[in-house]
Order: structure tokens, then C-alpha cells, then sequence
């Protein structure tokens, strides 16, 4: 009855935002969310927080494959507002992105729903708000997509399903850190590590003897690499970014900026309290914080001092990498195993080299992609693009290859055909370890190593069991190599997450084309979609 009541409440709203869609057989999920500023206190001083209905971090979505998920959003800032959701794919539908080059701000005081689909998707995600350095005030919060009650899991049902959102912090305002970065300088070394918003013994997560638990870690934090660790236990990894994996079992495990993954956990120990412990890696000062495990049956506090981890040992953290691998053998989001596509026989259409870089233009320190600082335009580029409004972007702006030469500022965006089949290597010839994101796309890591790319260096490529996922470390002086199937049409985000690289140009907009226009390849501009810029005062649709 209830949920009878409620789709009837929501039915205007749908016959709205989907008047040329069918309503199928898969689930809608509705969620009203206000964003405020609030007080908060994470690692005991006051600051200034994002809260999602009054809650920091926000509430967490739960979903599961092909469910439709419907987020009005509220934006009570006094300052325009965007979500994104990392990891979720948005296949056939760039305009629920929530980035800048995509969509417009939600104004303060006005409103947006986004209307999106977990369209054949499962795994641990989380989203987060991606204008104005938001991001270090908090607004993000956990996705779970749940595989289909029919669709077998390659372990039993856990007891229980935790989150833990990681992440670096500065007692800082967010204001202030933005300030730092318009003003030409660099962020200073982070204050502490957070689990779910809270610093030292801030969380407690309760186990019962002899049961199994999974725990779904993503770092959303904004420059630093973190180490997780469960004193006394085994970590058995499961899932990496809606791919199954080989179940390896690791004491520790390296969790890098913007990476999402998750471990089974047996409560397997003598009844008494342990640490879970949080760390950072290749910094000179180690950062850490801890939870708790605690067994209900515990009569105990954790004994001993934390268990220690990896700190600056980067062949450690890459071996470990490579250890992770597909599960062919595992289901899904469909019946079909996942790893029927033979990612490794399909002949690769186009090579891109892309090289970070840490140029200082204009007497300030910036960030680019083959030489590119990104400049946000005065129009979403999606928006822009749809209009064929001129000027507010080229498609020549962004080279395939690096140019090593000096860094300048420009709107970059690379031109791409819909159903190509490329080959990404992202090339780090600095001191500092990378860390890359692709929107609306999931890709193969097919190798990674140290020195410099060559043609040479595809002899090594894991061309059978490659995970696959979305965001894909580069360690210091090394690359990284992925195939990706332009699979997904619309205006697609490639940044760094490291979020003051990200803010100071390290991004850039990969435009994938059908010259088909259909909507069979790309939904419509939705009616209720925001339009500002040089798109102001046009209708979405026709009348």
C-alpha cells in the first residue's frame, strides 16, 4: 500500500522528466535530498560542512542492477551546486553527469532531480559534489548496486554490509583551501584521515563469532593514497569498481584516490575488540586513524598497538596492484559470465598517450594533460554542443600525444567515435603518485610498470583477466595502460583525483560522437535539464 501511495505521489514528476520512455518493469527508487552548510566537527574543531539532510557524510544510495534511481536535489547553498556520481555509468546519458562540463549548477535555492539508471552495474561506488572545492567540505556519501536476486554471487550472502568512506581532511575550510588555489599555491600536507566523517575511534563496526561481513571501502579524499588494514584478520577482496575479482586474500591493501573496492571479512578470532586501521602511503609523514571491530561477544578492548603498514614502498603497492584480476567465472549484472568478452582479441583503433604535468602559468601553479590546463567555459560543453553553439569549445584543443612542451590554458576537449576501441596510457614522469578517473566508462588495466612507455611495452599486457574498472593509478616515474570500448555516446570527464590537480586544470572532456543522433545511442536533453551561459532562455524540447 505504501509503495503504491508513494509511486502515485511521484507519477507527475516521471510523466515529466520521461515523457518519451516507457515505463519497464525495472524498479524506481526515489530519494528528496536538501543541501545545507552546517557545523561540523571531525577532528574536533568547528568547521563548515556540506550536509545531505542534515547528515554528514550524506545518506547512502542502495539500489540494485537496472533499477532507476530519482534524486531531487535542493540546493539551499547560497552558491550554485553540483552532484556526480563516481563509477555509476550513465550509459546513454551524459546530461545526469553532474560535472560542469555537462550539466549547469543547480542555482541556490533551486532544484534539480536527476534521473539515472544502474543500467547493467553492480559494485561499491560513492558521489560527491564536483564545483567549487565542495568536495573538501564534505557533500559525498556511499552507492551500493546490488546484483539481481537471480543472478548468482560468487560467495555466500554476507551478515552484514558495511561501508567505510576514507579520506584524507584539512581543519581548513573549504573557502580557505580554494582561496589557497586561486591565489597560485598549493594545498598543504592534509591534518588527519576520516572513516565515515569521524577521526580516531570515531566508528564501531559490530561482528558476531564465526560470521562473514562485507565491508565496501572507498578513499574520497583529495591528495592522498591510504593503506587499510583489520588487526588480526584476513581481507578477501571481492570487488573492485562493479568487477568481481579473483579472491585473493591480503593483510593490507592500497586504496588510491578515487577507488572504490570491497573484502569479505571473517569474524574468526577470539571475542575481544581489534583495530581497523587506516593509513596514508608515500608520504613523509604518516598519516592514520583508527575504527573498531568489535565482537559482540567481546569482553575485551583491542590489545597492543595498532598494526602497522606499507608507508613509501612503491614496488610493494604496484605488485599488489597487478595482483588484482578478473573472475571469468563469476557472473555479472547479466546471466552471462563476465569474462565472455575478449577484451584481448579485439584490435585496438586508436592510441592516446597522456602525460601530467605541473606547469606555473601566468605566475601561478597550475596542473595539465599533454601540456593543457584545463579553463572551465562560460557553457557546459554538453549543453553547448548540443546548441552548436560556437566558441565555447574547439575539438582540436586536445592532442593524442604529448607535446612536452609548455603549459597553457585552454578548454580541452578530444574528439572520439562512438564504437571505437582504444588504448589509453596515462605517463607520470613526476616524483608523485597519479591517480585517473574516466566518467561513464568502465576499462581494462592492462599493464602498468615503471619507466617509460614503448610499443614494446604492450609484450607484457594482461590480455585475458584484466580488471575491469574506473579510476587506474600511475605510480611515480612509471605509466598505466587501458583498453577502453567507446561504448557510451555524450561528453565524458578524464581527470586527475587528485582534487587540487583536478581544480587547477588537470582534467580535460573526451566528446563521443554517433552521427547517427539517435536515441537509441543517447537520450534527449531532458525536459527539466538547467540551461545557463550562452544556452540561457532556450527550451529543452519542442513543443
Amino acid at each position: 500500500m505504501e509503495k503504491s501511495i508513494l509511486l502515485a505521489s511521484f507519477l507527475p514528476l516521471l510523466l515529466f522528466l520521461l515523457p518519451d520512455c516507457v515505463l519497464g518493469d525495472d524498479p524506481y527508487r526515489f530519494f528528496t535530498w536538501n543541501v545545507t552548510y552546517g557545523d561540523i566537527w571531525p577532528m574536533g574543531v568547528k568547521q563548515q560542512g556540506i550536509l545531505i539532510n542534515g547528515q554528514f557524510p550524506g545518506p547512502q544510495i542502495e539500489a540494485v542492477t537496472n533499477d532507476n534511481l530519482i534524486i531531487n536535489v535542493f540546493n539551499s547553498l547560497p552558491e550554485p551546486f553540483l552532484l556526480s556520481w563516481n563509477g555509476v555509468q550513465q550509459r546513454r546519458n551524459s546530461w545526469q553527469d553532474g560535472v560542469y562540463g555537462t550539466n549547469c549548477p543547480i542555482p541556490p535555492g533551486g532544484n534539480f532531480t536527476y534521473v539515472m539508471q544502474v543500467k547493467d552495474q553492480i559494485g561499491s561506488y560513492f558521489y560527491f559534489p564536483s564545483l567549487a572545492f565542495h568536495k573538501a567540505a564534505g557533500g559525498f556519501g556511499g552507492i551500493r548496486v546490488l546484483s539481481r536476486p537471480l543472478i548468482p554471487v560468487p560467495f555466500p550472502p554476507p551478515a552484514a554490509d558495511y561501508t567505510l568512506l576514507i579520506g584524507d581532511w584539512y581543519k581548513a575550510n573549504h573557502t580557505d583551501l580554494r582561496y589557497m588555489l586561486d591565489s597560485g599555491k598549493d594545498l598543504p600536507f592534509p591534518d588527519g584521515i576520516l572513516i565515515n566523517g569521524r577521526g580516531q575511534y570515531g566508528n564501531t563496526f559490530t561482528v558476531e563469532q564465526g560470521k562473514t561481513y562485507r565491508f565496501r571501502v572507498s578513499n574520497v579524499g583529495l591528495a592522498t593514497s591510504l593503506n587499510v588494514r583489520i588487526q588480526g584478520h584476513a581481507m578477501l577482496l571481492v570487488e573492485v569498481e562493479g568487477s568481481h575479482t579473483l579472491q585473493n586474500t591480503y593483510s593490507s591493501f592500497d586504496l588510491h584516490l578515487g577507488q572504490s573496492c570491497s573484502f569479505l571479512v571473517t569474524a574468526d578470532q577470539p571475542p575481544m575488540d581489534y583495530y581497523i586501521v587506516v593509513s596514508s602511503r608515500f608520504t613523509s609523514t604518516v598519516l592514520s586513524t583508527t575504527a573498531v571491530l568489535h565482537y559482540s561477544n567481546s569482553g575485551a578492548q583491542p590489545v597492543g598497538p595498532p598494526p602497522g603498514g606499507p608507508t613509501i614502498q612503491i614496488d610493494w603497492s604496484l605488485n599488489q596492484a597487478r595482483s588484482i584480476r578478473w573472475n571469468l567465472t563469476a557472473s555479472g549484472p547479466r546471466p552471462n559470465p563476465q569474462g565472455s568478452y575478449h577484451y584481448g582479441l579485439v584490435n585496438t583503433t586508436r592510441t592516446i598517450r597522456l602525460a601530467n604535468s605541473a606547469p606555473v602559468i601566468n605566475g601561478k601553479q597550475r596542473y595539465a594533460v599533454n601540456s593543457v590546463s584545463f579553463i572551465p567555459a562560460d557553457t557546459p560543453l554538453k549543453v553547448a554542443d548540443f546548441y552548436n553553439i560556437p566558441g565555447v569549445f574547439s575539438l582540436g584543443s586536445m592532442s593524442d600525444n604529448p607535446t612536452y612542451g609548455a603549459g597553457y590554458l585552454q578548454t580541452s576537449v578530444m574528439a572520439a567515435n562512438f564504437r571505437d576501441y582504444v588504448e589509453i596510457i596515462f605517463e607520470n614522469s613526476e616524483d608523485t603518485l597519479q591517480s585517473w578517473h574516466i566518467d561513464g566508462y568502465s576499462f581494462w588495466v592492462v599493464g602498468m610498470d615503471g619507466g617509460q612507455w614503448t610499443p614494446a611495452s604492450r609484450e607484457g599486457y594482461n590480455l585475458r583477466d584484466a580488471v575491469a574498472r574506473c579510476t587506474v593509478q600511475v605510480y611515480p616515474k612509471s605509466w598505466s595502460a587501458i583498453y577502453m570500448p567507446l561504448d557510451n555516446v555524450g561528453m565524458w570527464n578524464i581527470r586527475s583525483e587528485n582534487w587540487a590537480r583536478q581544480y587547477l586544470g588537470q582534467q580535460f572532456y573526451l566528446r563521443v560522437y554517433s552521427p547517427a543522433n539517435s536515441w537509441r545511442d543517447e537520450n534527449p536533453i531532458p525536459r527539466n535539464a538547467l540551461l545557463c551561459g550562452r544556452a540561457s532562455g532556450r527550451r529543452t524540447r519542442p513543443l
